[in-house]
């Protein structure tokens, strides 16, 4: 059973950090390209960031770069998305997605991730 288990949202200050994970079980991670994906209330489940199956290429949503960096780690079938300089604006719920062209595109439950003073 293929499971994405995001992890790591929580309610933090404008100019704070956090770094989500999203750990997967039962596909082969390594094939897969990892993104993340990010929905505010009352708006359209968009993209932030996406990185390869091999981790050699990385994408940015232009409103997150230089700001997030996603990663991931194939021994341990894990992307991670570390968030910098957290804007108010970036309150959503993020989200884990595996996709490849042979197996198909997989979702996480995502995590909640609230920016407020």
């Amino acid at each position: 059973q293929v499971q994405l288990v995001e992890s790591g949202g929580g309610l933090v200050q404008p100019g704070g950090s956090l770094r989500l994970s999203c750990a997967a079980s039962g596909l082969t991670f390594s094939v897969y390209d990892m993104s993340w994906y990010r929905q505010a209330p009352g708006k359209e489940r968009e993209l932030v960031a996406t990185i390869t199956s091999a981790g050699g290429r990385t994408n940015y949503a232009e409103h997150v770069k230089g700001r997030f960096t996603i990663s991931r780690d194939n021994v341990k079938k894990t992307v991670y998305l570390q968030m910098n300089s957290l804007k108010p604006e970036d309150t959503a719920i993020y989200y884990c997605n595996a996709d490849s062209k042979l197996w198909g595109s997989r979702w996480g439950q995502g995590t909640q991730v609230t920016v407020s003073s």
